[in-house]
């Protein structure tokens, strides 16, 4: 079947009036399908909840829920593979290769574990936070449709914004890196520049190809991985208490944790960075809000894959971080680099053990990989069905094409991705992403919190299958201030971690990321029609497969 057949479209029916709205369930257009699919789910003991946006004044864009979830495979994924998918996405690189870099920055083991648990604590309270929003509206894109049913006006400007966000910065590159760099030293081969790329490049050409032809196999690579990574982390776990209890060749394993907070950092600025990046090791606990349309009884789902995963990551994160710290010295851990878990088996177990870790990293790194562009892809994907205005037409971007699977959006994740991996130099261009990549996510998050207030309090009545205790909500949201004010603080080495690389360079640049949202959202919606006297008038097309797509028609102004 070619791309051309299978983007055949017709137009859909008028959107249901609000006066067909009895109860929450759709009556009119969409509503026959919907109730299928939910015969359909009934007939192999699955239950979809009929979660519809009573009040059309909140609901996130032009699509009503029944055409939001239409198309694709539908909802395959239960509770394990939500929760794998979350486990998959948080446990990375990080715990592997930052506690050193976080060290360095706040100058103390103690500072440094304590970092490490607020880490825990709020990535816990942005998750309850997520939980809310994710299962009152219960669609695939995550921070798209909560900002979208928040902030209505101006008019589509903060689905631009936070696609100028996902689209430019959500890519894979620096865990594509990871995997090429560890191969290579498994290898004994020398990680020469061009040929590191080259191994980036293919890893995720490879998970594009994974998901968007063979979907079930993607999964289950993405599943068998997360577990493995369990396996692995559990491994460090254990063996750093046979550390402590003085069971292996270590000498003192408790001098560390005697005058832990010695030599703390009183910047401001190291703490902020350093919270970056354990907050970036953390990342991924809203990994299923990305693909809630593929979600079995999503609702249900979200709040028990969420804790779960979260709860399982972070007491590993924790107890692998006390496990380096049994093994090794401040100054030898500081003078590891990235490549701190390596150090950790080459103390316990020997060199060989050491060189192995390598491949388990490069595994993690892979498992990760894979998790991001299949949330990622779903994310494109909303973004195109919204209309928002893309090369080649939003209807291919939107498209399921060729297998039900958003192909298209697995490319769109792909291309930015190459172009990263093939940016020089690499030796500034890691930490430098990875510090790039939290900010701009921090400053949405600040819009968001403050968004589930005024949904609290304009909008009171709406359904909420889960709230989350509003204490909790000001705590993420006074950390958020926090991260957002700090990095512009003068760090105490004066230089911060990317030198040459002034120090708030990566601040500036997520902003610019930002603010070309708000630049696109103008030309686009604003300049271009006032200068060529016409309107921008939504409409519905329906692609081959079922996907319904908001595309935008000019109308020329009389």
């Amino acid at each position: 079947m070619s791309a051309l057949k299978y983007l055949n479209f017709k137009r859909s029916s008028p959107p249901p009036n609000p006066s067909n709205v009895d109860d929450g369930v759709l009556h009119g257009a969409g509503r026959t399908s919907f109730i299928d699919e939910k015969e359909k789910a009934s007939a192999v003991g699955e239950s979809i909840e009929e979660v519809t946006t009573i009040d059309s004044d909140v609901n996130p864009g032009e699509l009503t829920f029944e055409e939001d979830t239409s198309g694709g495979l539908g909802r395959h994924l239960g509770v394990t593979s939500c929760t794998m998918l979350i486990v998959g996405r948080v446990i990375g690189t990080g715990v592997f290769s930052t506690p050193s870099s976080i060290l360095g920055s706040v100058g103390s083991v103690g500072a440094s574990l304590m970092l490490w648990v607020l880490g825990f604590v709020l990535s816990f309270c942005g998750l309850f936070i997520w939980l809310e929003l994710g299962t009152m509206f219960p669609r695939s894109g995550g921070e798209k449709v909560y900002l979208e049913a928040i902030y209505r006006r101006p008019k589509r400007l903060a689905t631009f914004v936070f696609a100028s966000n996902a689209i430019v910065l959500g890519f894979s590159s620096s865990n594509c890196l990871v995997f090429a760099n560890n191969i290579l030293v498994a290898a004994n081969h020398k990680a020469e520049r061009w040929v590191t790329r080259g191994i980036g490049i293919a890893v995720i050409v490879f998970c594009c190809v994974v998901h968007g032809i063979t979907p079930r196999i993607g999964i289950a690579i993405m599943n068998a991985l997360s577990f493995f990574k369990i396996a692995i982390l559990a491994f460090v776990v254990v063996t750093g208490w046979a550390v402590l209890a003085g069971h292996t060749k270590i000498q003192d394993p408790h001098i560390n944790f005697r005058n832990a907070f010695a030599g703390s950092s009183h910047s401001g600025n190291d703490y902020a960075t350093a919270m970056f990046k354990i907050l970036f090791s953390y990342s991924g606990w809203s990994n299923v809000n990305y693909v809630m349309n593929n979600v079995k009884d999503p609702v249900r789902t979200l709040k028990i894959a969420g804790p779960l995963a979260l709860t399982i990551c972070a007491v590993l994160y924790i107890l692998a971080n006390v496990a380096y710290f049994a093994a090794a010295s401040t100054d030898e851990i500081l003078n590891s680099g990235t490549t701190v878990a390596s150090l950790f088996f080459g103390k316990v177990f020997g060199h060989e053990a050491e060189k192995a870790l390598t491949v388990f990293v490069a595994l993690s790194a892979l498992g990760n990989v894979l998790t991001v562009t299949f949330a990622a892809a779903r994310v494109n994907q909303e973004l195109a069905k919204e209309g928002v205005p893309l090369p080649f037409a939003n209807r291919f971007w939107a498209s399921n094409w060729p297998m039900k699977t958003p192909l298209p959006g697995l490319v769109m994740h792909t291309i930015p991705s190459i172009i990263v991996v093939l940016a020089p130099p690499p030796n500034i261009a890691y930490p430098f992403i990875l510090d790039i990549e939290g900010y701009p996510l921090q400053i949405i998050n600040f819009f968001i919190v403050i968004g589930l207030f005024w949904l609290r309090w304009k909008r009171p009545g709406l359904s909420r299958p889960f709230k989350v205790w509003l204490p909790v909500a000001f705590f993420f949201l006074a950390a958020t201030a926090f991260l957002i004010v700090a990095p512009f603080l003068r760090p105490a080495n004066g230089i911060g971690d990317t030198p040459p690389l002034p120090y708030w360079l990566y601040c500036v640049v997520g902003i610019g990321v930002l603010v070309f949202g708000v630049l696109y959202w103008f030309v686009w919606q604003v300049a271009l029609p006032k200068i060529f006297s016409y309107t921008l008038v939504p409409g519905k097309d329906v692609l081959a497969d079922g996907t319904v797509v908001t595309v935008y028609h000019r109308k020329k102004n009389e």
